[in-house]
């Protein structure tokens, strides 16, 4: 059964929330396979400008009033920095990540690992693979869980279990929008972003039915993964060239952040790919 919806607020009535962030410094970042459609091993990347638009989103988070965590990168694991993909966090319960591809698969323990050092008791080892805030986005009632490409979609009830908050599938069939985050954001606990040409005809109807004033992107800020934004409920940090999706936040009374993170895009990631959110 689909939950039904929640009012809209007005858009004066937006506010900002605190946050508290977890984000992994991209130290050794780099594109050295191709685990998506976004990733060329050919293409060069400047390790020196990818830290320096990481330092500007962390920055942009602490001037918003925010905290930000950080982990130690691992040599060897050139996607660590997307630590959104590192684990689930709602209400001070930790669903850790388990990876479906090899190349990723010794992030898991690394973010595992940080959780359990930094006082976080309740920590659940996953039996199926899910990759962490890509695929389930918190979203005040629910989770909203995508599954296609990574995350298999048995985690969705091993995520209700461990939560106890209602899951609700989504099936992504567009390979560049891999994670549910390239696809969907989260504006606030009764607003979503998304873009209907990532989902699958069933999963368009629910998120519909669920959302009837969604803010719908383009194919062109979806390409830009303007979709991969963080919200604080008011302020919403996403790609700057997704410009039209700024425009559509802007009239609905969201602040729009634009940032520029295109080294990290090279290996399929942006704002909310380095942005874990701490639910405690």
């Amino acid at each position: 059964m689909i939950p039904q919806t929640l009012p809209v607020p007005a858009a004066g009535q937006r506010v900002a929330t605190p946050r508290r962030y977890l984000m992994c410094p991209p130290d050794h970042f780099a594109v050295t396979y191709a685990i998506n459609p976004w990733m060329d091993p050919e293409a060069p990347v400047d390790a020196s400008l990818a830290a320096r638009q990481w330092e500007a989103l962390r920055d942009a988070y602490l001037d918003l009033g925010h905290q930000v965590e950080t982990i130690k990168p691992e040599e060897g694991l050139p996607d660590m920095v997307f630590a959104a993909n590192g684990a689930t966090v709602v209400g001070g319960k930790v669903l850790a990540a388990s990876f479906r591809n090899e190349e990723r698969r010794a992030e898991g323990p690394a973010y595992r690992e940080w959780f359990r050092k930094n006082g976080f008791a309740r920590i659940h080892d996953p039996e199926f693979v899910n990759e962490g805030e890509g695929d389930f986005l918190f979203a005040g009632r629910w989770i909203l869980a995508g599954h296609g490409f990574r995350s298999d979609p048995h985690a969705h009830l091993e995520a209700q279990e461990f939560f106890e908050l209602p899951v609700i599938g989504l099936r992504l069939v567009d390979p560049r929008y891999y994670h549910l985050d390239t696809a969907l954001a989260v504006l606030d606990d009764t607003t979503v972003a998304y873009y209907p040409g990532a989902f699958s005809p069933g999963s368009r109807e629910v998120l519909r039915r669920l959302y009837p004033d969604a803010v719908i992107a383009t194919a062109e800020d979806a390409a830009a993964f303007g979709l991969n934004a963080v919200s604080d409920g008011l302020n919403v940090l996403l790609p700057r060239a997704a410009t039209g999706l700024a425009a559509q936040l802007a009239a609905r009374g969201y602040r729009p952040l634009g940032m520029d993170l295109s080294e990290l895009l090279k290996a399929g990631g942006s704002v909310k790919c380095c942005t874990l959110e701490l639910r405690d």
